[in-house]
């Protein structure tokens, strides 16, 4: 009798054993009547079990935090630190500037005005031209720099596209060009012109009909970013086709569009089982120093443009063991509007100065 009194009695304390709420029906009670919450659920900024009634955000690497006993900064908070959790839904309202489930990732600046894209620190790459790509295999991809900072795959920024810059990619380019003031520190002889030089180096000795009819082109980046490619050019080895080899270096490059290129020289060199050639930059559009041209010598023939048969070349040209440079610099400087004017970043338009004129201002058109 005594043995089922005290039966009845636990089994009175088990039916009225109960948790706040019932926990929500997020949770299960515990004998202890607190309640063990389902995963993400809880209650409060303490995210305590309580009556499971309140969602718990997700959790990121904090933006700034104070440190811990060990003096560890940037631990995971809640949103981040970078918004504020919304109890009912359970996702996070960033504050501006911040984005993602967690807050966990800067926005870029007015979403890089259209004019851009929004890139990872550590995606942003040194690559104004193909020298500033490393090759991998027969892929390059841009120069990179080591980034193990905390805000590795959180701060975000604008790579603008060609003729746009600022952070936020909202302002056009101007021309660039050199101060028709400049002094230079002799001026007893002439100007110096910035020259290139391409060595097309072959696999082995060649003669007149080793390349015969096999073809390249030529890439020019301005210093507005945008770029330009040649049409196909006739690779000539031949002594008496040497002239005509830098005539035609010469012509693809005068006539790429908008006069990008607006004068130009070419000598060529012809050795044993390479070819040299000099690109000399004269015109106004480009007095000043230059990006290194690009050399386009992979065959390219389903899908590409311009369409090549490349060149049997001992290495690719654009390799890391490059074998384009400048062997002359440029006396000639390089300023926005040339430093006589002013640049109207809606139009990408220089206004000169009275007295200047040209793209870039960069031609005196009276004496002051």
């Amino acid at each position: 009798m005594f043995l089922a009194i005290l039966l009845l009695i636990a089994c009175i304390a088990t039916v009225n054993a109960h948790c706040d709420n019932s926990c929500s029906g997020h949770g299960s009670c515990m004998t202890d009547d607190v309640c063990k919450c389902y995963d993400n659920w809880g209650v409060g900024l303490g995210g305590q079990s309580g009556d499971c009634s309140d969602r718990i955000c997700p959790f990121e690497i904090a933006w700034v935090d104070s440190p811990n006993q060990f003096g560890v900064f940037h631990e995971y908070s809640e949103c981040a630190g970078r918004g504020l959790c919304n109890r009912e839904s359970g996702e996070c309202d960033c504050f501006d500037g911040y984005t993602g489930k967690a807050c966990q990732r800067t926005t870029c600046p007015n979403d890089c005005s259209g004019h851009g894209t929004c890139e990872y620190i550590e995606d942003m790459g040194y690559a104004a031209t193909y020298h500033d790509y490393y090759k991998a295999g027969f892929s390059v991809a841009p120069k990179k720099f080591a980034y193990y900072d905390w805000d590795a795959r959180k701060t975000r920024g604008c790579h603008c596209d060609a003729t746009y810059g600022d952070v936020d990619c909202s302002k056009r380019f101007c021309e660039r060009g050199t101060d028709p003031l400049d002094v230079r520190d002799d001026l007893t002889t002439a100007g110096k012109y910035q020259t290139q030089m391409i060595e097309f180096q072959f696999t082995e000795h060649f003669s007149d009909f080793a390349v015969v009819d096999q073809t390249f082109a030529l890439t020019f980046q301005s210093t507005t970013n945008e770029t330009f490619t040649t049409q196909p050019i006739v690779m000539k080895t031949g002594d008496t086709e040497i002239v005509d080899f830098a005539n035609d270096i010469q012509s693809a490059l005068l006539h790429l569009p908008q006069a990008v290129i607006d004068g130009v020289g070419v000598t060529v060199n012809n050795g044993d089982d390479r070819i040299q050639v000099n690109i000399t930059f004269k015109g106004c559009n480009v007095e000043g120093p230059q990006r290194l041209i690009t050399v386009h010598a992979y065959e390219c023939s389903v899908g590409c443009t311009p369409r090549i048969t490349g060149l049997p070349l001992s290495h690719h040209i654009n390799s890391v063991m490059s074998n384009i440079t400048e062997v002359q610099n440029s006396d000639y400087n390089n300023y926005e509007c040339g430093r006589r004017g002013k640049c109207d970043y809606t139009t990408g338009l220089c206004h000169c100065f009275e007295g200047y004129g040209g793209n870039s201002c960069n031609q005196q058109t009276m004496l002051m």
